[in-house]
């Protein structure tokens, strides 16, 4: 399995590429991936400090998607906020991350850390507690995730 993350500075670059290059670029990679899924989220605000999207200091991504209960979106964001944010930021390993949201009560938390291993330690630290703090059992019908290497010749 791979993920694969694309950041754009707007909209209407997302939108320009779509028309001009998408459809000749995917033509050349067929018959190169199976069960292919694409989201497009809006940055909703930053996880520790202003996100960029340079992935050379850090050695993993965490990468969240939560499908969100419609009556609690916004009792989820702010909890993401207010609870799960600071917590992450105050993490020793962790360099930054986004919290992203797409139509339908859909977001994303993508975490940037150094190393598995620190991103280990907030884990077995301090999840369930946040979790409990958070209501995020109430507030989440539903969620993926993964840990995901960082591969330093597939960045561009």
């Amino acid at each position: 399995m791979a993920h694969i993350f694309a950041f754009w500075e707007g909209r209407a670059f997302y939108d320009s590429f779509m028309a001009r290059s998408h459809d000749r670029l995917a033509s050349a990679q067929v018959g190169t991936y199976r069960d292919i899924q694409v989201k497009l989220f809006d940055h909703r605000f930053d996880v520790k400090t202003g996100f960029e999207p340079r992935f050379t200091d850090a050695d993993v991504v965490r990468v969240a998607h939560c499908r969100v209960h419609e009556e609690r979106v916004e009792h989820f964001a702010l909890m993401q906020e207010k609870v799960w944010n600071p917590a992450m930021a105050g993490s020793p390993g962790m360099v930054r991350g986004l919290f992203g949201e797409a139509p339908g009560h859909e977001f994303l938390v993508l975490s940037m850390w150094q190393s598995a291993a620190e991103h280990g330690k907030y884990r077995a630290e301090r999840v369930e507690r946040l979790s409990l703090r958070a209501q995020t059992e109430a507030d989440v019908a539903a969620l993926a995730g993964d840990v995901v290497e960082l591969e330093p010749s597939w960045t561009v």
